[in-house]
């Protein structure tokens, strides 16, 4: 027994054409979205994993400066340890808030307008 599609109902939205979604992703708008992403996103990633680096580097080679007492049993390889959690949930955060208010709104007109066109 062969089961049949049911008819698309009035509130799903039929896909664009791969063609929409190439001319959409040849477009300056959809250049402009994905120039905002990578001009955040990239320079971050990369200062992130620098730091990330710096500190792994201090902890093998830098022994007696990573164990100098800051103060009672806090060390200087404790304080950059929890400042690299720190810097993460920072990173997280502020890049929340840039996609909340540039990436999020420009990917919302793309896509209801794609949604709209099909």
């Amino acid at each position: 027994m062969a089961t049949e599609t049911p008819p698309p109902s009035k509130t799903q939205v039929p896909l664009p054409s791969g063609e929409e979604f190439v001319a959409v992703q040849e477009s300056e708008e959809f250049g402009r979205l994905r120039r905002s992403h990578r001009s955040f996103a990239f320079p971050l990633t990369v200062a992130f994993i620098a730091w990330y680096l710096l500190y792994v580097l201090l902890s093998n080679y830098a022994g007696g400066f990573m164990g100098t007492e800051l103060f009672g049993n806090v060390n200087v390889a404790l304080v950059l340890g929890l400042a690299q959690f720190l810097s993460t949930f920072l990173i997280a955060w502020w890049y929340a808030r840039h996609a909340a208010a540039k990436l999020d709104p420009a990917a919302e007109a793309i896509k209801s307008r794609m949604e709209g066109g099909a």
